[in-house]
Formats: C-alpha cells, sequence, structure tokens
C-alpha cells in the first residue's frame, strides 16, 4: 500500500479493500495467537489508527460512526483483527483527554505510536510526590505486543486503605514487560497477554481519573476541541466492545450462507440450502444482527449529534446506549449460537471452519466485563424511573 489516505471515509474504503487480506490470514492469527506483523502494518497503512487520534497529532478525529463501521468490517473478515483494531484503535480517543504534556509524550515524535490497556485496577498504586508508583500485573491487555504504551488501571487508596480515586496510568514499554499467557479456546489471536510494573514512577499528568472523564471536563479539552472528545467514556468503550462480536456475527453469517449454498445433508437425503427450517435460520440470525447493529450506529449518532451541537449529553440516552450496548453483544451472540446449531457435525472438527471460528469468538468476547447485562439493563431501568445513577459507567 502506499501513504494513508487522506480522509475518513477513503480509511474506511481502504479497510473494506484490505479484508479479503485479513480474512485469508484469520487461520495465521489463531495460531500465532497474536494478529500478524503484516496486518498490523497493513491497518496502519490504511490510517484505520489514526481515526479518533486529535487533528493536533496527526490524527482525523473522525465522527465516530466511520470508526466503528472499518471495525465491523474487520472484524467480519477476521474475529481476532477486529477485536485488537478495535481496542487499539479507541486508545487515541482516551490518550486525546490526557494533559497535552502526556499527549505530545506518546505522539510528539512518532504520530503512528499506538496503546494497549488493561482497565481493571489489579495494580498497587502508591501516592508519592509528583505522582504515583505502580506495580502488579495487568490481564487481558488486547494487542499489547504490537503498542508502545500502555493504560493501565488503579485504585488510589487514602491512609486507612479505602479507595478515594480510580485512575488510568500512562506507561511507556521501556517500564513493563509482557507476560504471554494468552490461550484461550475463542479470540485466540488476539495476543491478550499480561503487562507487568515492578515499582514504576507516572507522572501526575499520565494519570488520569474517572471523575472528570465521567464529568466530560478533562486536560485533553484544552488543546482538543473537536466534538469526538466530547462524547462519554462508557459509550465510547463499551460500543468499541460490542462493534466487533457484532462484525463476528456477520462474518459467521456470510461464512454460512456461503456453506448452506453447496451443503447435502445425508440423513435426510437434501440440499441444506432446500430446507425451509435452514431458511428461517438464516432470517432470524440475519435479523437480529441487523438489529444489533443498527442500535450501536443509532445511539453513538445521537450522542455525537448532540456533541457537535455543544449541547449537554442527555443521561437517558447515555443509559439507552448502555443498554443497547450489552443487548448487542447478546443478539450476535445468540445469532451465531443459531447457525452454528445447524452447521452440521463437520463444523465441529478441529481446523479453520469460519462458522466455529466466530462461534468461539463470539462466547470469548461476551465474557469482557463491559458486556455483563444486568448491571448495564439495571441502569437503564434506573434511568427509565427518573432515580438518580451513581456510576462511571455511564
Amino acid at each position: 500500500m502506499s501513504e494513508s489516505p487522506a480522509t475518513a471515509a477513503a480509511v474506511l474504503e481502504a479497510v473494506r479493500a484490505l479484508a479479503p487480506a485479513l480474512r485469508e490470514r484469520a487461520a495465521e492469527a489463531e495460531a500465532l495467537r497474536k494478529v500478524p506483523d503484516t496486518s498490523i502494518k497493513d491497518l496502519e497503512q490504511t490510517g484505520f489508527f489514526r481515526l479518533l487520534q486529535p487533528r493536533a497529532h496527526g490524527g482525523f478525529a473522525a465522527d465516530p460512526a466511520v470508526f466503528y463501521a472499518a471495525v465491523r468490517e474487520i472484524a467480519r473478515a477476521c474475529g481476532s483483527t477486529g477485536w485488537v483494531a478495535s481496542v487499539v484503535g479507541v486508545h487515541p480517543w482516551h490518550v486525546a483527554l490526557y494533559d497535552p504534556r502526556a499527549q505530545e509524550e506518546v505522539w510528539g515524535t512518532d504520530p503512528s505510536t499506538r496503546i494497549c490497556s488493561s482497565y481493571a485496577p489489579t495494580g498497587k498504586v502508591t501516592p508519592v510526590d509528583g505522582g504515583f508508583r505502580i506495580s502488579g500485573s495487568w490481564s487481558f491487555s488486547s494487542g499489547c505486543d504490537h503498542a508502545d504504551w500502555a493504560l493501565l488501571g488503579g485504585l488510589v487508596m487514602d491512609a486507612d486503605g479505602r479507595p478515594v480515586d480510580m485512575r488510568t496510568f500512562l506507561v511507556p514499554r521501556a517500564e513493563y514487560r509482557i507476560d504471554d499467557v494468552w490461550d484461550t479456546v475463542g479470540l485466540r489471536g488476539t495476543g491478550s497477554n499480561n503487562v507487568v510494573c515492578d515499582d514504576v514512577f507516572v507522572p501526575e499528568h499520565r494519570a488520569l481519573s474517572f471523575g472528570p472523564v465521567t464529568a466530560l471536563n478533562v486536560p485533553g479539552h484544552a488543546v482538543n476541541p473537536e466534538p469526538l472528545y466530547r462524547l462519554p467514556y462508557a459509550a465510547v468503550f463499551t460500543t468499541t466492545i460490542s462493534t466487533p462480536v457484532v462484525g463476528i456475527a456477520e462474518g459467521a453469517l456470510d461464512a454460512y450462507i456461503e456453506t448452506t449454498r453447496k451443503r447435502f445433508r445425508v440423513s435426510y437425503g437434501e440440499q441444506v440450502a432446500e430446507d425451509p427450517f435452514a431458511q428461517v435460520r438464516i432470517a432470524r440470525a440475519a435479523s437480529d444482527i441487523d438489529a444489533a447493529g443498527l442500535q450501536l450506529q443509532r445511539n453513538i449518532a445521537e450522542l455525537y449529534a448532540c456533541a457537535e451541537r455543544g449541547e449537554e449529553l442527555p443521561m437517558p440516552l447515555r443509559a439507552r446506549a448502555r443498554r443497547d450496548q450489552v443487548l448487542a453483544t447478546e443478539r450476535a451472540v445468540a445469532a451465531v449460537d443459531l447457525l452454528m446449531e445447524n452447521a452440521g457435525g463437520g463444523a465441529m472438527r478441529t481446523g479453520p471452519n469460519p462458522v466455529q471460528r466466530a462461534w468461539r469468538d463470539v462466547h470469548t468476547g461476551r465474557g469482557h466485563a463491559a458486556n455483563d447485562p444486568e448491571r448495564a439493563l439495571l441502569l437503564s431501568g434506573q434511568s427509565a424511573l427518573g432515580l438518580d445513577i451513581q456510576d462511571t459507567m455511564l
């Protein structure tokens, strides 16, 4: 490929053109247990990783609808690549919220720098003069082999050991190591290994509190005025997790239809394509996948439109985005289950069966903390009843 496209729309077209190559490498990603370096390089050349990066640092600060459309195309071709692309691709958005000094450290000499993450606050945090010292092991850092910085979650405690703040610490690659522990049934190619820090100093300007992020009042707004950075963390990040799951389901439907056109069921002596029950499964699965994708698109579009107009983002809309996000994942998983149930015994053989891979991938993706339906639906119900909601996940 040549140099990156000049517009966000051109990036999406370049991603679509790349999809067949990503599909061909899906088995390789599983075998490697990480996305092939070639795929990351190809995605970088499309401009994908700069879609949510601020313009001040060479990015597009694009309409998030373009980013999520690209994620679906990638995940449709290869679930693991789509997952990593989505997660790594959203981190420029988060870094854009940080103090300008932190942004300069990440992108000042290399605008193509990539960032991984592990947000669960599993490490030990010690406040010190000028910042914090952190130690511990952070799990499930998707795509960490392809990143030069990491975003790591941590709880700040008071003198009595009670949590008083939750922060995300931005750490350069030279100050952490990666433990290769990712060996799973699904999303095998995501390389979601552990990031380990041993008494690392993180200056105050690289330790962003969740309070200002949730309140939509962060240091990065001083240098990044684009409406993209006025969106709520919860909606952006949870949609980042659900969107590849929906894309994987789309890929499963594509593969199932292609296989069904040719498949002959010996036990019934018929072409499966002529089986009305198989036809109904296709219709149901397609409808559920469409519903999942359309709700995700609608909610992000409405949130972004509010941000463009400079309006306060209404809490009922933020709660609806969380509600629909978890249900989008639920629908996508159910749709793939429906197809897998009728894919035949051959689909259960080990090997590069795309429907089976999608089935394993969506169930693994469902296990992400962002896809906890009870918590998100509770928040949505509380919002509908007009109750006061105190939760950083909105």
